[in-house]
This record gives C-alpha cells, structure tokens and sequence, in this order.
C-alpha cells in the first residue's frame, strides 16, 4: 500500500527511543523527512545515527528541546521549519501517592505532557490551514482511562489530551487537516523492558512469567494478553499520519489490545 507520504515533514516529540523513535523510523521509511527530538544533544545525535542504520535512503534530523524549559521552547518553535506532520508524543510521569505528589510534579508534568502540544499546536496549525493540509496526533495513554493510583497526576495530562485535540480538530472544519489522538495500551517500550527485568530480579522470576502475570492479575481487561510491540503502535500513527486517512478527525484511536472495554 502506497500511504503517499513521500517528500511530506515530520517533527515528532519525544522519539529518541520507545514509540516516538519507532513512529518516526516508520515514516522514515514511507518517505519522510523526520526531525527527532530529545532533550540532549547526545541522545537525539545517538537517535540519529542508530536511525541512519536502519533507514539508509532517508532524510533524519534532530532537535533538542526540554518542553520543561521555556528558553528551549522558544528556540525551538523560532527553528521548527514547516512541518506537514506533527506528532506530540513526548511524556513524562512521576510514580507516586496522589498525597505525596507535590505541586511541583503536577506542574512539571502538564508543562511536558500537555503545554508541550498546546505551544507546537499554536504555531504548526496555522500552516497546516494556509497550505490547507496536515495531520496532528496526540499520544494518550489507556492510563487515562485506567487510572493507576500511583500514577493520577500522569493520567490527568493525558486525558487533557484528549480533550485538546478534539478542541483542535473542531479548527480545521472543511479543511484537508486532521487532528486525532493515539491511545496506546501496555506497550514493550525499552522502559517497560527494563522494569519487567527489574521485578524478575526482585522477585526470582523470568521477565516472561512477570509481562504474563501482568495480565493475569493487574491488566485483566486486555483481549492481547500482551504487551503490544512499539512498531504496532507506530503502524497505526504513520497509517492516521497519511493522506489515506482524510476521513478521519477528531476521533480517539485506540491501540490498548482491548483493553479499555465497551464500543465507544
């Protein structure tokens, strides 16, 4: 299937590793200029070249932002070249009691998690409309829905999400733009890898047998029974990032295995 997206720009939050860098490698091989970003030099240059061996015909780029700092932001947004896709992928959490969790956290994390999209929104929109396409996608969490109690302040950014980009979506009304949001489920990302072999070791267990008792005792509402892999999830961003899917705005999209219950 030709998704047509040969020669489009792509700027993707967050993607030096996990679903942001899988979604952008995705597009990188329909064709995309794709810019990463991250919040060190280092790591978006590691990105890079580690994405450079994969995609060898494509155009990779990079650029450094913490969406915490606002001088960052702002160089940022004065850089950004025009970009026909924008991907709001980056996230953070702080795992804490919602009595624990300071002003502080809640801060941070609505700066990162939700500013983040409402800043790059504000200033690729507008173009997106005069050039009278684009695509903007939000990634939500099922977590915004199934709200861990360790992790409130998290699942309140990213269901703000939602409401976000239905808000944006209303925008761009007889336009060839579209705004959706992602809603991953329990996803293999390098840090689910490493926290499942941390509790293997706590716990004398295999990784295996802990992803698998994941689902038995604490995520039994997932038909998957897995975790989903990262190249699923970015299957479905580069899919809803193509002029293929014109017919689709405002919605929520769910990659959760499931997991999230009823039909709506």
């Amino acid at each position: 299937m030709d998704l047509q997206l040969t020669g489009k720009t792509a700027f993707i939050t967050g993607s030096t590793s996990g679903i942001g860098f899988a979604a952008a490698r995705a597009l990188a091989m329909e064709g995309v200029r794709v810019i990463l970003n991250g919040r060190d030099a280092a790591g978006v240059s590691s990105a890079i070249e580690r994405m450079k061996k994969i995609v060898h015909h494509g155009r990779i780029e990079g650029m450094v932002a913490d969406f915490s700092k606002p001088d960052q932001i702002k160089l940022l947004l004065d850089q950004l070249p025009e970009v026909h896709i924008l991907i709001n992928n980056v996230g953070i959490y702080t795992s804490d009691t919602f009595f624990d969790t300071t002003d502080e956290d809640w801060q941070h994390q609505m700066e990162v998690n939700l500013m983040s999209g409402v800043r790059l929104s504000r200033r690729i929109l507008p173009q997106m409309l005069n050039a009278n396409w684009g695509r903007i996608l939000f990634l939500s969490s099922e977590c915004a829905t199934l709200v861990p109690a360790d992790l409130i302040a998290y699942s309140t950014t990213k269901a703000a999400l939602q409401a976000l980009s239905r808000g944006l979506a209303q925008l761009t009304v007889g336009s060839g733009v579209t705004v959706n949001i992602i809603v991953p489920g329990s996803t293999l990302t390098e840090g689910a890898v490493t926290f499942l072999e941390k509790v293997a070791a706590a716990e004398n267990k295999t990784p295996q047998s802990v992803s698998k008792e994941f689902f038995t005792n604490v995520r039994t509402s997932s038909l998957l029974q897995r975790f989903a892999t990262v190249e699923e999830v970015a299957s479905t961003i580069v899919y809803f990032a193509s002029p293929l899917a014109a017919a689709t705005n405002g919605a929520v999209i769910k990659v959760d295995g499931g997991s999230s219950g009823g039909i709506l």
